[in-house]
């Protein structure tokens, strides 16, 4: 099968570099930027993947820009039409942070992307965070081999992942939307999820895991519980003796002084007469009736 084609000018390795340049070790000195651009001549990117942005973390965030300034530089791009203004790249919730602590200008590396690049280099941002939930992070590995035909392999190599755990989160995609909202929220842990992916119940095993605070191994083993029938068999319930057997069986136990149970098939002819002994001498005495003339 021939190798699907990438529409773009460069490869993944020449973005990443984009996005990993900026990951500055805590401490270090700013990297050094193209320009200082006015705050209010920043704009967001309209098609920025992620759209969830926590006032927690903006404020920690903003807390941490006051002190020390803004140490990675946003990525931009010169803005379409618009003359002398930039939109965001990579950066937007540090531009959003900034905002909160009243910064004027920021630090930004101009780069001339078009606007597949610009998705791209976004998507790739977000899987690079650390704070991203496991559903998140397989929804930006699907985006990018989706809409720009990257394989596993090569995000392996580029985003310095594992095959497996590329693969492994990616098949989390495949569970209902209810369970990967309880995912997405840490109800239930991507352990527990890949447990629930090829069980017929996992709906009924997640609200389990919720309620009872049941560990990985727990839900392996309730899965193959479920799998084998035995959590999955409706219980028979025993059939009511008429009064009629009750009353004989009262009368055999009491005339032999041991418990008698009488198992008659209801609208049937046979049956069978349980007498139960609890020492050899109520067995001898058994013998002796049975074998009596």
């Amino acid at each position: 099968m021939a190798e699907k084609k990438r529409g773009l000018g460069r490869g993944l390795s020449a973005l990443m570099a984009d996005v990993t340049e900026e990951q500055v070790p805590q401490g270090a000195a700013p990297t050094k930027t193209d320009i200082m651009v006015p705050i209010e001549k920043i704009a967001p990117n309209p098609d920025q993947p992620r759209r969830d942005f926590t006032s927690e973390q903006l404020e920690d965030l903003s807390n941490s820009i006051r002190e020390k300034g803004v140490i990675q530089p946003l990525i931009v791009r010169p803005r379409p039409g618009i003359e002398g203004e930039y939109e965001i790249v990579a950066g937007e919730r540090r531009w959003r942070a900034s905002q909160m602590a009243q910064l004027h200008e920021l630090p930004v590396l101009v780069r001339d992307f078009n606007d597949t690049e610009v998705l791209e280099v976004a998507i790739i941002e977000n899987i690079q965070r650390a704070d991203l939930n496991p559903v998140e992070e397989a929804a930006g590995y699907k985006q990018l081999m989706d809409k720009f035909g990257h394989t596993q392999d090569i995000l392996s190599k580029a985003l310095g992942k594992s095959r497996s755990h590329i693969a492994n989160l990616m098949r989390l995609l495949n569970l209902p939307d209810d369970i990967l909202g309880l995912l997405r929220t840490g109800q239930i842990s991507a352990g527990h999820a890949r447990a629930l992916i090829t069980s017929d119940h996992a709906h009924e095993i997640a609200k389990r895991i919720v309620a009872q605070g049941l560990s990985v191994r727990q839900v392996e083993q309730l899965v193959k519980k479920f799998a084998s029938g035995e959590l999955d068999k409706p219980k028979r319930p025993k059939p009511q003796k008429d009064a009629d057997t009750r009353a004989l069986e009262g009368d055999l136990s009491a005339n032999l002084g041991m418990n008698v149970n009488i198992d008659h098939k209801p609208d049937q002819e046979n049956g069978q007469v349980v007498i139960k002994y609890t020492s050899m001498e109520q067995l001898d005495e058994i013998c002796r009736i049975l074998s009596s003339t």
